[in-house]
């Protein structure tokens, strides 16, 4: 039976894992933190969203980018310091600008298959995400930004999606709680939210029953290629080992699914892989009284004009997040940056009190066409499931499915498809 080795238990590496265990493999999942999704995979939008499949290679994301250079608060905010990677990835961004329509369409074809996938892996394995089924809605303020939403969707549309205008008087009766004057919106039906954390979480104690392997705390610290792949990682404080030195893994293949990270483990695979890291930010609405159950809305929501997303996880908690920061891996959670999402609440929302909010930052893995890296490396054995940007919980459960195709076909089927 081949091993194989998933770099990362996120939302992306424990669908891969949970696909090759379907698949007959023995999987052996290595993460540095000390449980699944504890990184990006921990405090998202909450979005399932085949809706939001535009992707960000357009001239009027450059144009936005340097004018709100100086904004602190800017939805979409750039660090001028000189950085080669950085500054390289935007060169590859704005080359990409060509396939933007190509591109929007096949992600939102990648979406949608995505959540049979999703929806099955849930129903199976028994897995309580606070799954909402009633859409998303996108909501413009004026009729400028709702003309550009008209031809987006016709590319979300010829990618198989459901997704229809809607008046400014239908904002309000799709979700009541609303307080605002807008121009109008468009509606999706079929998407809907969920906690990523609790799912990940569910999913990886699934895969343990499965047989997987899970080794936490482990910072992986070389690869080598000889008649296996070697993997040398050592323990960190938390696991109680009083050593540093290096524990070493054989295993057939590596699937590289790490984030941010996977920049750093291509490089010493031999490959580019360059995913580059924009750190979003999420709030999180403990909604202690009655009053503000009742006013914050279970109808998941994408104001254009702000870059903000909202899901209501269960009757508690209201997730609110957005932005986008080319920062480097900095990971700072900046109250300049959290402030936006506040105000933003109390603004759509007066009475939902904001008295109990948890702010988070993650750093979504970008690749400069937008597009997940998937499939094989210049190696034998080496693959890649990574680089979803802001669509990784979306994308996940479908891309999971391809890298262990991929495998499949290089390495052979070890049994038949699991019942």
């Amino acid at each position: 039976m081949p091993h194989i080795a998933v770099i990362g238990a996120g939302i992306t590496g424990v669908t891969t894992a949970y696909a090759l265990l379907e698949r007959g493999y023995s999987v052996t999942v290595i993460d540095r933190q000390r449980y699944a999704g504890m990184e990006t995979s921990f405090a998202n939008g909450g979005q399932l969203s085949a809706s939001n499949a535009e992707v960000w290679n357009h001239w009027s994301t450059l144009l936005k980018g340097i004018k709100w250079m100086m904004r602190r608060d800017a939805p979409l905010l750039m660090n001028p310091a000189p950085s080669w990677h950085k500054y390289a990835w935007l060169a590859e961004f704005v080359s990409n600008i060509m396939s933007y329509r190509e591109n929007t369409v096949e992600t939102t074809r990648l979406a949608i298959a995505a959540r049979e996938h999703l929806f099955g892996i849930a129903e199976r394995e028994k897995i309580d995400f606070d799954h909402v089924r009633r859409g998303i809605l996108h909501i413009y303020w004026d009729k400028p930004s709702f003309q550009h939403a008209l031809k987006v969707n016709s590319m979300l549309m010829e990618g198989g999606l459901d997704r229809q205008p809607v008046t400014a008087a239908e904002v309000k009766s799709i979700e009541p709680t609303l307080h605002g004057e807008f121009f109008g919106g468009f509606y999706t039906p079929s998407d809907s939210t969920g906690d990523i954390h609790k799912f990940t979480f569910g999913l990886a104690r699934a895969c343990e029953q499965r047989g997987a392997s899970f080794l936490f705390d482990a910072t992986v610290n070389r690869v080598e290629r000889k008649r296996q792949f070697q993997i040398a990682y050592s323990l960190g404080s938390l696991s109680g080992e009083t050593t540093k030195r290096d524990r070493m893994i054989e295993v057939d293949a590596v699937v590289v699914c790490a984030g941010s990270a996977s920049r750093h483990f291509a490089a010493m695979l031999g490959d580019r892989v360059n995913v580059y890291p924009v750190k979003g930010y999420s709030i999180t609405v403990h909604l202690d009284d009655e009053r503000s159950q009742e006013a914050a809305p279970w109808v998941s929501l994408l104001d254009d004009r702000a870059k903000i997303v909202t899901s209501r996880l269960g009757p508690g908690r209201f997730r609110v997040a957005g932005t986008a920061e080319f920062n480097g891996m900095n990971r700072d959670i900046r109250h300049d940056r959290v402030r936006p999402l506040v105000d933003w609440t109390r603004m759509l929302f007066p009475a939902v009190d904001t008295n109990r909010v948890v702010p988070w930052a993650g750093l979504r893995p970008m690749m400069p066409n937008m597009m997940p890296r998937v499939g094989k490396g210049r190696h034998p054995g080496v693959f890649y499931n990574t680089g979803h940007g802001h669509l990784g919980w979306t994308l996940s459960a479908a891309t999971a499915q391809m890298v262990a195709e991929c495998i499949v076909g290089d390495l052979g089927a070890s049994v038949a498809l699991a019942a």
